[in-house]
């Protein structure tokens, strides 16, 4: 057998660092159903472009996992405004709950979580059959991919296709999510003795280490008794069934894993909560695993995250915008009721000469000192950070193309305006108020409706969402709402309590407000349970899920009617099924 050429652990970190993939192979293609050439993967091209899918697309792009676990949900939705997102419905579809197995979205997700499915078992091959230094970790971290790629699928669509990458004559398999999950948990409690520590054999928050595995699994058996039982009409699933490997019960070992985590002393909670998703927030002291969006400007990030909310006229640099899309829905901008005072809710953005932004109407002008990253001339614009309601302020742009300016040079703030409806106030209203409640449709002049997410900062440098900022997919303060999740499920409050809590007083105000810590609760059932772990993770893709588990997502809220427990998951997209014949439609589709 002819054996791939040998790289050194620094050759391959190298390639990781950079996800370098159009310069190895094309990998775009989703090639499950085909024989693989054993010669034509490198190993460090086959393992960059398994990590790259992650960032390409899938977690950190508006049509990608935010689009199936936040459009679908009470917190985030994308409405057709005015002559803006119309697209044939493609967005409207995931909050009205009216997609189909020819649905865009579900359609373009799908190829994405599958074509990581077959870039990793493409690089398990790859270094299989390779004689490359720490041959084992490489193996491992390509098989926590598989796994992680995997576990996506199997959430999102209650299935997802396997085939044993070193039998160049296996058939498809086609994993059901009800009896695989067992397996993943499996798979991957036994590659963690392979896997790094966070920080050795230069791994890094992008890599898949140890770490990263005991979030999976944590985040695996919370959702275990819901892949069990997937179409519970009453959504009463067994969280306490015994654990796969028979020590405990789900809960159990969520705590474990989890807590492995927090006691690490590897991580801490950010003081500061919007710093976790600051531009050059790389390495954050709460980042688990994430997408590292760009290293040494080889590959370009993506941060639609940041990106969807901000208005067209809302411009961070005169040479930059945002794009007018997304919002919140009514119902969870008022499950903020009595906690708009919480270090998490809002930010205000104070200038290096003390000026802090307002963005009430008392705003004059702020320096122009801070500069574009990379630019001698162009000013920076800080919006302020978290839900943004009511009236807008800040720059204007001249004909001339620059901000307005006042004249001891510092940057013009006045009222804002949209821009696509010149006399409609850039008032961001908590209520939609749509024309046909059914229908997520707003008029020309309505386009400034919804409160707005500014949790992820939106770069200043590049248009069309290109990012410095990492997406964690797991962080640690979504680590805490697991664990106090899991202790609720067991009957022990009062240490749920403890971590939302420990989440609630480890944040603090800025200095305007006296650094002053968020406020302790008093007390903790489901439904506060269910608001604090929103508070925390909003906008971070993870509350279809949780939504699922708490037996709120058949519910209506705006713009989407009650709907059938088949809704939980997805349809096998229509273009998969006419090629695949192993596949079976999911249940109601």
């Amino acid at each position: 057998m002819k054996k791939n050429k040998i790289f050194t652990v620094k050759s391959i970190a190298v390639a990781l660092a950079a996800l370098t993939l159009a310069s190895c192979t094309d990998l775009d293609e989703v090639i499950l159903d085909e024989v693989l050439d054993e010669n034509i993967y490198s190993v460090d091209g086959a393992l960059a472009a398994a990590y790259d899918r992650l960032g390409d697309g899938t977690f950190v792009d508006n049509g990608g996992m935010f689009a199936m676990q936040e459009y679908t949900t009470d917190i985030a939705l994308l409405p057709t405004r005015g002559s803006d997102w119309g697209d044939g419905g493609k967005w409207r579809t995931m909050h009205e709950f009216t997609w189909t197995p020819s649905s865009a979205v579900v359609t373009d997700n799908w190829t994405r979580l599958t074509s990581g499915i077959t870039r990793s078992l493409t690089a398990i091959k790859a270094v299989s059959e390779s004689d490359i230094t720490d041959k084992e970790m490489f193996l491992a971290e390509a098989n926590g991919l598989l796994a992680f790629y995997t576990y996506y699928t199997l959430d999102l669509y209650g299935q997802a296709p396997y085939r044993d990458p070193l039998n160049v004559n296996a058939p498809v398999e086609i994993l059901q999510a009800a009896d695989a999950i067992d397996g993943l948990i499996e798979d991957v409690e036994a590659i963690i003795p392979d896997l790094a520590e966070l920080g050795q054999n230069q791994t890094h928050t992008g890599r898949f280490t140890k770490e990263a595995a005991y979030a999976l699994l944590a985040d695996m058996y919370l959702n275990r008794a819901v892949y069990k039982d997937r179409y519970n009409a009453s959504s009463s699933f067994n969280f306490n069934e015994t654990a796969v490997d028979g020590n405990g019960t789900d809960m159990d070992r969520v705590i474990y894993y989890t807590s492995l985590l927090i006691d690490s002393g590897k991580f801490s909670l950010n003081p500061n909560f919007f710093d976790n998703f600051s531009i050059n927030n790389s390495g954050g002291q709460e980042h688990i695993f994430a997408v590292v969006q760009k290293i040494d400007n080889i590959r370009n990030g993506d941060n639609d995250l940041g990106y969807m909310c901000v208005a067209r006229n809302q411009r961070p640099s005169p040479a930059n915008r945002g794009t007018n899309g997304a919002c919140t829905t009514p119902e969870f901008f008022a499950s903020w009721d009595g906690n708009h005072d919480d270090p998490r809710f809002s930010r205000k953005y104070q200038y290096s000469d003390g000026t802090w932004f307002m963005n009430d109407g008392t705003d004059v002008s702020v320096p122009a000192s801070d500069l574009v990253p990379g630019s001698s001339d162009l000013p920076w614009f800080h919006f302020n950070s978290g839900l943004l309601f009511g009236q807008q302020y800040g720059p204007k742009l001249t004909q001339a193309g620059g901000f307005e300016m006042t004249e001891d040079g510092r940057i013009k703030v006045s009222q804002l305006f949209m821009e696509k409806s010149s006399n409609t106030p850039m008032v961001f209203t908590p209520e939609l108020d749509f024309d046909n409640p059914s229908q997520a449709v707003f008029a020309q002049d309505q386009i400034n409706r919804g409160v707005r997410i500014f949790k992820f900062e939106y770069d200043p440098e590049q248009g069309n969402g290109s990012s410095n900022v990492d997406i964690p997919l797991y962080r640690l303060g979504g680590i805490y709402t697991m664990r106090a999740e899991a202790y609720l499920r067991k009957g022990n409050n009062g240490s749920a309590l403890a971590d939302i809590n420990m989440l609630r007083t480890s944040r603090t105000r800025e200095a305007l407000f006296g650094n002053v810590p968020g406020t302790a609760i008093s007390s903790i059932d489901a439904d506060i349970l269910y608001k604090e772990i929103g508070f925390e993770l909003y906008w971070e893709m993870k509350r279809r899920p949780q939504m699922v588990r708490f037996g709120k997502f058949d519910l209506p809220y705006t713009a989407k009617a009650a709907t059938q427990p088949f809704r939980r998951v997805f349809p096998i997209p229509q273009q998969a099924m006419d090629v695949t014949d192993e596949l079976e439609q999911n249940l109601g589709y």
